[in-house]
């Protein structure tokens, strides 16, 4: 299926198809949202209120992330088209495809004691991570056309900056949480140090302003939907994990937002 789209070449079908995904995709992120105000999502922390099948955490991970990985990285390295041959969106999807790499390929396997991922967020992680690669992959590398002059635009450098001041952060905050606990130890502890001491959320808050940035330096609404679902998706998450914590440690700090610093 893969072979075959990124041989079939520019289609009026194809286009309007991802417009449309891009545009469910919008919606579905106001839907996502207001679920979560109602329930938590049944992975990590919160897994104990499913009892439904699980998987190993690290397979979980890398099965469900690497659609994101490997789909826009095949239509980069075999589609022929301009899109391919233009470094604004060669660059664009490089750091789609960094991202996912982190995620798939080297995020798994940094991971600590994770609690085993039930089937229906996996299953749901999975088909979402399909999608978005096929979007953002075949619009960067089909249909997104840009000037020559737009590596030199302001929304494209400050969304870069951005793009990697957020991953930065997510990075760091990870090492931060699986280095809470030391060998042998069990529970949560209140994350100190980075952003932690602005945010409960600092690596949802990282992940945030990844796609923000992404979004900006894009400038379409293919990356505009993505950083949408991703806020609606783990902002709530980020609000959770804020009033687990005000619950749970008498002491924890109450200067701490949920997710945006010294907003909310």
């Amino acid at each position: 299926m893969l072979w075959y789209i990124i041989n079939s070449g520019q289609s009026p079908a194809e286009e309007q198809l991802i417009s449309r995904m891009t545009l469910a995709l919008a919606f579905l992120s106001i839907f996502v949202m207001s679920l979560l105000q109602w329930f938590k999502a049944t992975y990590g922390r919160y897994g104990h209120l499913t009892d439904s099948m699980r998987i190993n955490v690290r397979v979980a991970w890398i099965v469900q992330e690497l659609p994101a990985l490997s789909i826009p990285l095949a239509l980069v390295l075999f589609t022929d088209s301009p899109q391919t041959k233009n470094p604004v969106n060669v660059i664009l999807c490089g750091l789609f495809i960094i991202h996912y790499f982190q995620r798939a390929l080297v995020f798994p396997f940094l991971i600590r004691g994770g609690k085993d991922t039930p089937i229906l967020p996996f299953v749901l992680a999975l088909m979402f991570c399909m999608c978005n690669g096929y979007i953002q992959g075949r619009y960067l590398t089909m249909y997104g056309e840009y000037p020559s002059s737009w590596i030199l635009d302001p929304r494209f450098l400050v969304g870069i900056f951005l793009f990697f001041a957020g991953m930065s952060i997510n990075l760091h905050s990870d090492y931060i949480l699986r280095n809470l606990r030391k060998p042998g130890e069990t529970g949560y502890k209140i994350p100190k140090g980075g952003m932690f001491n602005y945010v409960s959320g600092a690596n949802f808050f990282g992940e945030i302003l990844e796609w923000l940035g992404f979004a900006i330096a894009n400038w379409s609404f293919s990356g505009f939907s993505f950083f949408l679902f991703t806020l609606c998706n783990i902002g709530p998450r980020a609000c959770h994990h804020h009033q687990y914590y005000l619950e749970k440690f008498d002491n924890y700090p109450k200067t701490r937002k949920a997710v945006i610093p010294f907003i909310f």
